[in-house]
């Protein structure tokens, strides 16, 4: 496994109440991440992390910014305790890319934070004008799914894993899904509990309004390898990255083969960086044999810091 591995960052949905919390109460430079953050966004966001409301940090607005920051937080602390770990590739799913496009030198933090929170502006106000919601499928074949999509006038918006996917449009449609998934093969058709239908035609606006921003961001090759969602490819020309954080908001997600590019270049060791371990579990439905930790906390952080000094010993 060696010293080397890729950064995977957590999408919208991993915000949790108290994200973060014992990081800043144990970490200076977690608190001082959290504190910048806070000055340049000119609202607690930190609150909104630590505290709370539930209702309050799901919203688009608060999420993106939330789950940005804490992401490179995260970072921090693994360069700071393993600065000889070799950081070979940078993926993130949805909102996560841009949080990988920061941990790759395409901008600075005060740049990706300044485009997070527009972006999440942006999707909000375009998800309450549109209204919509999406539905995730268990079990089905991709063309099956595409189908599916096609004729009851929706998008699809995540390929999360092989058998996993979801759907995004209006909530007609995505009704009519979840009532005639099982003629297209589909074992478990359930519509999501969220804001809007992300990832499709109706985020246009937000699309609109995120690309006039891009067009005027300066933005560098990274570092290190990025692979995007829309063409699940990697993307290191400044115009390239340009257009593929544009075309994301209403494109599909195309989570799986974004991580295969990774394990079909030999990785087999993934960080993931973000709340919970939602991208562990959809690694396990990818490639069973690819390790993956998690850092979101302080007892994560310490287990993988363990893990990961045996590995570079």
């Amino acid at each position: 496994m060696g010293n080397r591995a890729v950064l995977l960052f957590a999408g919208q949905g991993a915000q949790t109440v108290g994200m973060g919390r014992d990081l800043a109460e144990r970490f200076g430079s977690v608190r001082d991440r959290f504190a910048r953050a806070d000055e340049l966004l000119g609202f607690p966001l930190s609150s909104k992390m630590f505290e709370g409301p539930a209702a309050e940090l799901t919203r688009t607005s608060v999420c993106q910014p939330a789950l940005y920051v804490h992401g490179l937080a995260c970072l921090d602390l693994l360069e700071t305790e393993l600065p000889d770990l070799e950081i070979v590739g940078c993926a993130g799913l949805s909102l996560g890319e841009f949080t990988a496009h920061s941990a790759a030198g395409t901008f600075s933090f005060e740049t990706g934070l300044d485009l997070v929170a527009k972006r999440g502006a942006f999707m909000e106000e375009a998800a309450d004008a549109a209204g919509g919601s999406m539905a995730a499928l268990i079990g089905g074949e991709e063309d099956e799914v595409r189908r599916l999509a096609e004729a009851c006038g929706v998008d699809v918006a995540n390929f999360n894993a092989p058998g996993q996917i979801v759907v995004s449009g209006r909530k007609e449609g995505i009704a009519r899904v979840v009532e005639e998934a099982a003629e297209y093969g589909v074992r478990i058709a359930q519509e999501l509990d969220v804001a809007g239908a992300y990832h499709s035609r109706l985020m246009m606006p937000a699309q609109e309004r995120l690309a006039a921003v891009l067009a005027e961001t300066e933005l560098s090759r990274p570092r290190v390898p990025v692979v995007c969602n829309v063409d699940a490819a990697e993307v290191s020309d400044p115009e390239e990255v340009r257009r593929t954080l544009v075309a994301q908001v209403t494109g599909s997600v195309r989570w799986s083969e974004s991580v295969r590019r990774f394990l079909d270049r030999g990785e087999t060791l993934f960080i993931e960086l973000g709340p919970g371990r939602v991208l562990k579990g959809l690694m396990r439905r990818i490639d069973r044999s690819a390790k993956v930790l998690s850092i979101h906390d302080v007892e994560s952080l310490d287990e993988a810091l363990a893990e990961l000094d045996k590995q570079c010993v």
